[in-house]
């Protein structure tokens, strides 16, 4: 396994951790500025529009898995494949539980690497 993939298996890890535990800070500084998430039923949005979404789960507990089913690097530019699985829990409320496939394509920057776009697949069980 090279140090490229390596960083970018951690990176998935980092985003998992910081999810778990409410830092969105640490989710957004795995992001390229110009990051495009594209999801089912809604136009491709990006940074702010996940920073500003992030906020409205602050009080929800996340758990999730992470199961990297391919990671190619090619230079600077990266693409993984992940199967997530991710239970939300809101204060006092009912589990969500969702899980499905995300394509991510990942850019290395001096800071490391980023997410650059990606598409998110998870449906809800």
């Amino acid at each position: 396994m090279s140090d490229d993939e390596r960083a970018i298996r951690s990176a998935i890890q980092e985003w998992m951790d910081a999810s778990k535990a409410g830092d969105t800070g640490s989710v957004l500084r795995l992001m390229a500025d110009d990051v495009l998430f594209m999801v089912p039923g809604r136009e491709p949005f990006g940074k702010e529009a996940f920073s500003t979404a992030s906020q409205g789960l602050e009080d929800m507990l996340m758990e999730g898995r992470a199961d990297i089913r391919e990671v190619t690097v090619l230079g600077d530019w990266a693409w993984t494949r992940v199967h997530l699985a991710v239970t939300i829990t809101p204060p006092n409320g009912r589990s969500i539980q969702r899980q499905g496939y995300t394509m991510s394509i990942w850019r290395k920057q001096p800071s490391g690497w980023v997410i650059y776009r990606d598409a998110n697949l998870l449906t809800t069980e």
